[in-house]
């Protein structure tokens, strides 16, 4: 195995070539023979540039003797298959393009002439009983050189089939580059790669649905005695509706999977794991994670006028079957936002997104205190006061969250829970609208301030407040949170993650207390 390092040309019989190339790589290879042969070529082992694609990075293959002549096919970083192509005439040309990455790529690829009209005994077929068995040419002797057998299996509606080989024995290299069993999930041989095999081991696959495809490739030297197979069928079961739910509050996320759920996707709570693996699942008749929202690998995302909290239950593939659901991601979001929590669930299967939403909300309260120390709540309810009191207010957000801001935006008082027409600003857009108002700099999860409210109670026999309040990432230095009072012209551009609003009343004079003899 020796070849120049970018592109040659080929006359031999047959060939096995060893590439390894770099960035920025434009390298055409031929292969010609004066013979009434067709080309078999095969790509066993190819490792492009991580997360490359095919527009950028590729080997396409041409029926012809150059790169002018029809596109037989195209190999690339996410080709699902172990790509054997075949000409239609004596010659044949493949073309390898590199990306700008520092990479060094590398490839396997042998190819052979032969007669398409001579068949080998025993090699490939259609296979159609709920169960049967097959073996490899000459098996148990060894099998042919340059063997190229195909098996379709296919067994009655909603099954599956199992796949064993008893007994196994091929070439043994690292990659499988040589002699090769490679099975698929379908009929085709072009995508569905559940498993490519070598050396001597008893392997297990199994498939998705009613239909398997089972290779067989060898080379030119060191043959073995091949294999022995037997497939079973099974019915698959009825569909499971994805019964999971997400709940989020302001401090935690609590998410429940149903063991049956699981058992569909071929998995158990043994398997599951979030971003961060020491945070365990309680096992009950269901799965249940629950924990603080800024714990357990969950990562926050600032959006702005939202903020988004994410983790991710990893389905890890177990035990010695091979299959194409080699894993699945259960991607859960609590996103913040405007007055509610929008709660989602992707379940990543295959490549396919499945969700779920729900709704809740953050937990914001209000309560007075007795003092600017803000240590004593004030319990009672309706609150009694002195004509000219002073009354402290804090707004609470309660939430795991460390790096979240509260502010006050704007606060009304009004004589009527409902705060219908009749309304007195204290503060507006984080400005003081009342003289007596002073508000405190925000302090992590609180919002706090003092005012009289000696105006109202004159007119009123009780007073009720309404607050609204923003809530930001304290990551953000230009968050709303940290310009406080703006003009209305600045307000549109103004950026805050949630915003909710919160009532806290009534208020009554301590002489209506005293009038009403208790």
């Amino acid at each position: 195995i020796g070849v120049p390092r970018c592109g040659a040309s080929f006359h031999e019989l047959n060939k096995a070539l060893r590439i390894q190339l770099n960035a920025n790589a434009n390298c055409v290879w031929q292969i010609q023979r004066n013979a009434n042969q067709t080309i078999r070529l095969i790509f066993s082992y190819f490792k492009f540039a991580p997360s490359s694609s095919c527009e950028t990075e590729s080997i396409k293959v041409y029926d012809g003797p150059s790169t002018n002549s029809p596109l037989l096919g195209q190999v690339c970083n996410d080709t699902d298959a172990v790509p054997v192509l075949q000409s239609s005439s004596d010659s044949l040309t493949f073309l390898v393009r590199t990306n700008s990455m520092a990479f060094t790529r590398n490839f396997f690829v042998f190819y052979y002439f032969f007669s398409p009209e001579t068949k080998t005994e025993n090699c490939g077929g259609r296979l159609t009983g709920p169960s049967g068995t097959f073996t490899s040419p000459n098996y148990p002797a060894p099998y042919p050189e340059f063997t190229y057998c195909v098996w379709h299996i296919q067994t009655e509606k909603n099954s599956k089939i199992n796949l064993q080989f008893q007994d196994f024995f091929l070439e043994l290299d690292q990659n499988c580059e040589f002699d090769f069993t490679a099975v698929y999930d379908g009929l085709t041989t072009n995508t569905g790669l559940i498993g490519k095999v070598c050396g001597r081991a008893q392997p297990t696959f199994e498939s998705s649905s009613n239909v398997m495809t089972v290779v067989l490739s060898t080379d030119y030297t060191n043959s073995y005695r091949g294999f022995s197979a037997q497939y079973t069928s099974a019915p698959l079961p009825g569909p499971v509706e994805p019964n999971t739910f997400l709940t989020c509050s302001s401090d935690s996320m609590k998410i429940v999977l149903s063991k049956s759920y699981l058992a569909s996707l071929g998995y158990n709570e043994t398997h599951l794991h979030l971003n961060d693996p020491a945070c365990s699942p309680a096992v009950t008749n269901s799965v249940t994670f629950s924990f603080p929202l800024a714990s357990c690998g969950t990562t926050k995302k600032d959006e702005g006028h939202s903020i988004t909290y994410t983790n991710i239950i990893s389905l890890s593939a177990t035990g010695n079957i091979i299959t194409r659901q080699n894993s699945i991601q259960i991607i859960v979001k609590c996103k913040m936002e405007n007055n509610s929590t929008l709660e989602v669930i992707y379940i990543t299967k295959n490549n396919i997104i499945q969700n779920t939403t729900a709704v809740g909300r953050y937990n914001v309260s209000m309560s007075f205190y007795d003092s600017d120390s803000f240590s004593k709540p004030v319990r009672q309810s309706p609150y009694y006061i002195d004509l000219n009191q002073t009354l402290f207010a804090q707004v609470s957000l309660h939430s795991t969250d460390p790096n979240l801001l509260v502010f006050v935006d704007t606060c009304i008082a009004s004589p009527q829970p409902d705060f219908g027409s009749l309304t007195y600003d204290l503060i507006r857009s984080g400005c003081n609208k009342d003289d007596t108002v002073v508000t405190y700099p925000p302090l992590e999860h609180y919002g706090r301030f003092k005012f009289n409210a000696f105006k109202f109670l004159q007119s009123f026999a009780s007073v009720y407040l309404q607050c609204d309040i923003l809530i930001c990432d304290s990551n953000n230095a230009n968050s709303r949170c940290t310009e406080g009072c703006i003009s209305r012209q600045k307000r549109a551009i103004s950026s805050y993650a949630w915003k909710t609003n919160t009532v806290v009343g009534p208020i009554r004079l301590k002489r209506d207390l005293r009038s009403a003899d208790h």
